[in-house]
């Protein structure tokens, strides 16, 4: 609860990498870092291993937001299957992913007219 923190018009992004991620969601810590979470217009997690991948979509998920994940391995078929929405990338790290998900797209870039256009009609 000292956690107090007053938005500024701009908003800001999160940016947390896996091992600061890991200590975040622990149960004495998870409800600050949701609430800070939640606050940012983004949120951006790095090198974070598949368990806390999905761990995290489920957290988020369980608070009644809508979850999206993007993932393009192996390494991130839980967190697709997890999410409410799953986009899976076809590419150099195989097919895993894009097989997992809800949607497959073959490059990244196909990942904007996917989100802004059929996202915008959809939702």
């Amino acid at each position: 609860d000292s956690l107090v923190y007053e938005p500024q018009r701009q908003g800001y992004v999160l940016m947390i990498s896996g091992d600061t991620l890991e200590l975040a969601i622990r149960e004495e810590c998870r409800d600050s870092f949701l609430r800070l979470a939640l606050l940012a217009n983004s949120v951006i997690c790095c090198r974070v291993t598949p368990p806390v991948k999905a761990a995290l979509t489920r957290m988020v998920k369980g608070l009644g937001k809508m979850t999206l994940s993007v993932g393009d391995g192996g390494n991130d078929v839980a967190m697709l299957q997890e999410a409410h929405v799953g986009v899976g990338i076809a590419g150099k790290e195989g097919l895993q992913a894009a097989r997992a998900a809800d949607f497959s797209v073959a490059q990244f870039k196909c990942l904007l007219p996917l989100l802004l256009v059929h996202g915008h009609y959809s939702y």
